[in-house]
């Protein structure tokens, strides 16, 4: 888990918490705003990237996804091409915090997902060299690969 992001004065705070998911919970729509789905996912930032990762210690992108809802008792696939195929499609005008974007990088069609944060960014697990980071979608490396975006919630 990365730690805590320093605060003025010099004093450090904690990382905003979800709840613990709980078991008998199934997927489904949810009353999770996307700005906590958002914040729970900055809050991880700094965490590394590990290929097949789904927690803290390590994430690939579809695996931080999966964990970012799971802390509000929500499954989703753990696959980015089965993500791609959920929820509603969106323009990219319509995107507003906790929605998913999603890119063609390694091969065509849906490869790599993250997480809109608002604006122009989006948070995400970018690669084996990486850490979880927050990037801008006009990013010329982005803006060439984005595919389409999903609101799951």
């Amino acid at each position: 888990m990365p730690k805590p992001f320093p605060m003025p004065g010099g004093t450090t705070a904690a990382p905003p918490s979800a709840p613990a998911p709980d078991p008998n919970r199934t997927s489904g729509k949810s009353t999770v705003d996307g700005y906590s789905l958002a914040g729970t996912a900055l809050a991880l930032r700094g965490a590394p990237y590990r290929n097949g990762g789904s927690d803290p210690k390590g994430f690939d992108c579809s695996g931080f996804i999966q964990y970012v809802f799971s802390r509000y008792n929500l499954f989703v696939p753990r696959e980015v091409r089965d993500l791609y195929r959920m929820g509603q499609a969106l323009k990219p005008d319509e995107l507003t915090a906790g929605d998913l974007v999603f890119f063609s990088t390694t091969e065509p069609g849906a490869s790599h997902v993250g997480m809109a944060i608002g604006g122009d960014q989006f948070v995400h697990a970018p690669s084996s060299t990486g850490v979880v980071r927050v990037e801008h979608l006009s990013a010329n490396y982005w803006s060439m690969r984005f595919l389409g975006a999903r609101r799951l919630n």
